[in-house]
């Protein structure tokens, strides 16, 4: 693939876009608010540490071994080769999942923002335009990174401008003359987690608030093609993180301070809002007239955009992810083939687009239920994959944890912690929260478990199928993986971990 192709500025647009904050906010916002009520906001916050010290896994083990398998490659090396699978597995299976929901966003948003409500409320025509989306995105992956990258950058900055000018006028609204009904002035007790009605309400809220961080590891996994590949992409999975946490700390304040969190109008506790809180939000801080109209119009577009740059940026990882993954003969090395002009790899990422397609049709053929249970399941996907990687840090480091202080924090104590809490909020998530029959829109009569949240049988089947799937592999092909170890430290190769 093309190396140097990115720096540190378009390494951090890629990590960015690919959260797609606002229609990540859009998405999520009310359903945490649902949930947690008040207590969003710090919900939102306390979202943010699993994921930065995860972050930083990412950034130690990229040093050491820049390979755009990252999960998959990290913990084949610290684990073996069947945990490397299932690692890089985890992957595949959220970003399908989630590609599902961004393209019917982008569908929705689209014939919006021409004023065609009708076709936006038509099952048919929501998904025919969101199967259009994916294969725009996935022919712009195709053609290079460069264009990729490029693209992202100018997307993201519409993105940002309209959410902090959001974010700002409903405040000075809310603290104005003649605030709207619905305001509710900011108070401390929404930065206090203890008022959190149950234990169960704050993991589903964690697991939910995790979702919208989710996406900066795609500055890691096009680290082949990054200029100064064993720190710029650590340093902008970083950056990343920390810019997020601002970003929405910002909107989630403001919104809940104009909006209240009340369950009619555009409350922020609607749950007929639930999937998409920034439309209305949007009408009702700027207007539906005038320059006001202007910017409700932009709003509309930019969370158009920042489902379809989502949706770009999903393809990117995964079609890296299942490149890697040929590369070691982990799956079939036909995914492994460059494009000879373009540089970049051309069944890993034709095969991400149509299987993507596939899924999004058949889910919306079967119903908008499954779909929406779909996409709540993709947090058990990310804690999965995430948790294993900190954890895949902590053991391929083990041998250098006492050499001094900064190994000690960063390659230990930050990446198990971050696996740890990821790892609770799995199993909480996945076999309580997630497993009770009445949460979520469907549920499943499974044998000997009876009646089943779908959330969690979507969830936990995935994972089980990657499982499978390894297994086949495995009879089929045998032991993968054979490329050497390479050293912990480039400084210092002794210090490199014996398989």
């Amino acid at each position: 693939m093309k190396t140097g192709a990115l720096g540190l500025v378009s390494s951090v647009a890629i990590g960015l876009a690919s959260t797609a904050p606002a229609y990540s906010l859009a998405a999520t916002l009310g359903i945490i608010v649902v949930g947690v009520g008040f207590q969003a906001p710090i919900v939102t916050m306390l979202a943010f540490i699993p994921m930065l010290l995860i972050a930083y896994s990412y950034k130690e083990l990229n040093a050491s071994d820049p390979d755009c398998g990252t999960t998959f490659t990290w913990a084949a090396r610290a684990f073996g080769p069947r945990t490397g699978w299932m690692g890089g597995w985890g992957i595949i299976v959220a970003d399908i999942i989630v590609m599902a929901n961004l393209a019917q966003i982008a569908g929705i948003y689209g014939f919006k923002l021409v004023g065609l409500d009708s076709l936006a409320n038509s099952s048919t025509w929501t998904t025919l335009a969101g199967v259009v989306w994916i294969i725009v995105m996935t022919a712009i992956c195709y053609v290079g990174i460069e264009i990729s990258a490029a693209l992202q950058r100018w997307l993201l900055a519409v993105e940002v401008v309209m959410l902090v000018l959001l974010s700002v006028t409903a405040l000075v609204k809310v603290y104005g003359s003649s605030p709207p009904s619905t305001a509710v002035h900011v108070s401390g007790s929404w930065f206090n987690p203890f008022e959190i009605s149950s234990a169960s309400a704050f993991t589903a809220g964690i697991l939910a608030a995790v979702f919208i961080y989710w996406g900066w590891d795609t500055a890691v996994s096009v680290n082949e093609e990054t200029a100064d590949s064993a720190r710029t992409p650590g340093r902008a999975a970083v950056i990343s993180t920390v810019l997020l946490l601002v970003i929405y700390a910002l909107v989630s304040v403001s919104a809940q301070a104009f909006a209240g969190i009340g369950t009619k109008g555009i409350g922020l506790g609607n749950e007929d809002n639930s999937g998409d809180v920034l439309s209305g939000l949007g009408d009702a801080v700027f207007g539906t007239t005038g320059f006001g109209g202007f910017l409700s119009k932009l709003l509309i577009f930019m969370v158009l955009t920042s489902s379809a740059a989502s949706t770009q940026t999903t393809i990117l990882p995964t079609a890296r992810t299942s490149f890697s993954m040929a590369a070691h003969k982990a799956i079939p090395t036909q995914f492994a083939r460059v494009h000879r002009r373009h540089l970049t790899p051309t069944w890993s990422t034709i095969g991400m687009g149509v299987v993507s397609i596939a899924f999004y049709v058949l889910l919306t053929a079967i119903s908008g239920n499954v779909l929406a249970d779909s996409i709540a399941s993709v947090g058990l996907g990310i804690a999965f994959y995430y948790g294993l990687t900190g954890f895949a840090c902590v053991w391929y480091y083990r041998r250098v944890l006492t050499r001094s202080v900064r190994d000690f924090v960063f390659k230990g104590v930050a990446p198990l912690l971050g696996g740890l809490m990821l790892l609770y909020f799995f199993c909480y998530g996945a076999f309580d929260v997630y497993a009770d029959p009445n949460y979520g829109s469907t549920s499943i009569d499974l044998p000997i478990f009876g009646q089943t949240g779908g959330v969690t049988v979507i969830g936990i089947g995935a994972l089980v199928l990657g499982f499978l799937l390894m297994l086949v592999q495995w009879a089929v092909q045998g032991s993968w993986f054979r490329r050497p170890d390479v050293p912990v430290s480039a400084a210092d190769p002794a210090d490199a971990p014996q398989s």
